[in-house]
């Protein structure tokens, strides 16, 4: 959804709550592409000061299916975070100064799912996990391990003892 905010540059001081909606129904990025399952309108108050800037505030509230880090099944993580800019204004538009060149600031027209990309960017978390004691899966076959046992061999070599390992192993098929 894009807003127009020059009808509030016009006025000095002048308050505007405007709610909108997210159409964003993924987020891409270089680590894949992750289905949004839930999404709140976006509810901005925005305020002209002095006709110097303009300020926006809001709160997004979303959830995303994201992976495990361990065992790679869809996990329903909630993000919610704050949006708080400062845009400056000028003749030619609003100027987010604290970035070179926003994508969602087109002269004074403010378009809101690609700052909420923005912000989802920022506030991405870091790891996510099914349950704190997650298995995870088996490094041999694949199988989750939070599923059930695999049947692959769990000890894990030393690269420097495999000529032992290789006389263990002629003395098995004996």
């Amino acid at each position: 959804m894009k807003i127009d905010l020059s009808i509030i540059t016009k006025s000095i001081n002048k308050e505007l709550t405007q709610e909108a909606d997210i159409s964003l129904t993924s987020f891409r990025s270089r680590l894949g592409d992750f289905p949004i399952v839930r999404k709140a309108p976006v509810t901005l108050q925005i305020r002209n000061e002095e006709n110097a800037a303009v300020f926006v505030k809001g709160t997004v509230d979303i959830d995303v299916m994201i992976p495990c880090a361990r065992c790679l099944e869809e996990v329903r993580t909630p993000i919610r975070f704050d949006i708080d800019k400062k845009l400056t204004v000028r003749e030619e538009g609003l100027v987010d100064e604290e970035m070179e060149e926003p994508d969602y600031l087109i002269g004074f027209e403010l378009d809101v799912d690609k700052l909420v990309y923005a912000e989802i960017l920022v506030n991405w978390p870091m790891r996510v996990l099914c349950k704190d004691d997650c298995k995870g899966i088996c490094k041999v076959c694949g199988m989750n391990l939070n599923k059930g046992a695999c049947s692959c061999q769990r000890t894990e070599l030393d690269p420097r003892m495999a000529a032992i390992q290789d006389i263990f192993n002629r003395f098995k098929e004996v």
